[in-house]
């Protein structure tokens, strides 16, 4: 059956992205994409044969803006749905009726093989055969299909670049908000031992398997589970039955900061807390949490806006 979907877009400013995703997902969103203003330029570069001219009015209004996109089945359960993701939040938006193949295929001529670190080399399913992969590099194969992760956001790419830096053979990695799955992937990928990734979203689960598969990966080396380890403390103990080498979170500050207490939990005493998806504006804000925490952050990572910071326990 080809459902349709909504398609709702929220228009905000630099300052308030961070806060106004962390609100969308404290709501109860599974799963959201973020355009950022230097994409909307691109789109203007790449499409300019379609126009003579672009109102300067329009321009500006574009002027430090981000989209901020969800969805949600376009029937009353759906509405229903929407009303309480955007609970408490005060910003303009426009909704969209959209196919539910529009919304799984459109998006995939703008995903391109890429180099990402010194070692990875991402690569979509569907380019595995033609895709010219360097020599020496470490091919990922990704199909993120409805889920977030395909490697292209510089948070993704700062936490990529952070396991090669802090994987070792045989490693146990947990991710955190695994989406894709493509940080546990790539870090069995690195020669980690075992993964485990979790997300809110169920259907995170299925796409983080499959991706897994492409790969040659089976499930004696990897596990993706739902649930939410800030709200289940089932959740968190069964995790810590076996402590991890390295525990990943690429989210948003605001899921960042509340689960800075659980991390300790998790994570081996000789272990590495890698996060990202953190707005430079509130990288200090984060840092500090993670030290109320007892955790020590040994290195920041920074690119087009976004930070990463790799903590230890103290």
């Amino acid at each position: 059956m080809d459902h349709r979907w909504l398609e709702i877009v929220i228009n905000a400013r630099s300052e308030e992205l961070d806060d106004l995703c962390g609100k969308l997902i404290a709501n109860g969103v599974p799963g959201l994409a973020v355009e950022e203003e230097e994409e909307f330029r691109a789109f203007l570069e790449e499409n300019r044969q379609y126009w003579d001219y672009v109102d300067d009015a329009l321009m500006e209004q574009m002027k430090g803006v981000s989209r901020v996109k969800i969805y949600v089945t376009d029937d009353a359960d759906g509405q229903a749905q929407l009303k309480g993701y955007l609970a408490g939040i005060d910003l303009p938006y426009t909704t969209a009726a959209l196919r539910e193949y529009d919304w799984a295929h459109s998006w995939q001529k703008y995903y391109r093989p890429m180099a990402v670190g010194e070692k990875l080399y991402i690569v979509p399913e569907w380019e595995r055969d033609t895709a010219d992969i360097p020599a020496g590099a470490t091919r990922l194969l990704m199909n993120p299909g409805l889920t977030f992760g395909t490697g292209s956001h510089a948070s993704t790419q700062l936490c990529l670049e952070g396991l090669e830096a802090c994987t070792r053979k045989g490693d146990r990695v947990l991710d955190l908000g695994c989406g894709s799955g493509i940080l546990a992937i790539a870090a069995l990928c690195l020669g980690a031992g075992q993964a485990v990734g979790v997300d809110i979203d169920p259907k995170a689960v299925d796409v983080a398997y499959e991706n897994a598969a492409l790969n040659g990966i089976g499930r004696d080396h990897c596990r993706f589970l739902a649930g939410n380890v800030i709200a289940d403390q089932g959740l968190v103990q069964e995790l810590a039955r076996e402590k991890a080498q390295v525990v990943l979170a690429n989210i948003v500050a605001d899921v960042i900061i509340p689960l800075a207490p659980v991390v300790p939990q998790l994570l081996d005493r000789e272990g590495t807390f890698l996060c990202s998806g953190i707005i430079d504006t509130r990288g200090d804000e984060v840092a500090a949490a993670l030290e109320q925490a007892g955790l020590l952050v040994t290195t920041r990572r920074e690119k087009n806006g976004w930070i990463a910071l790799e903590a230890r326990v103290r």
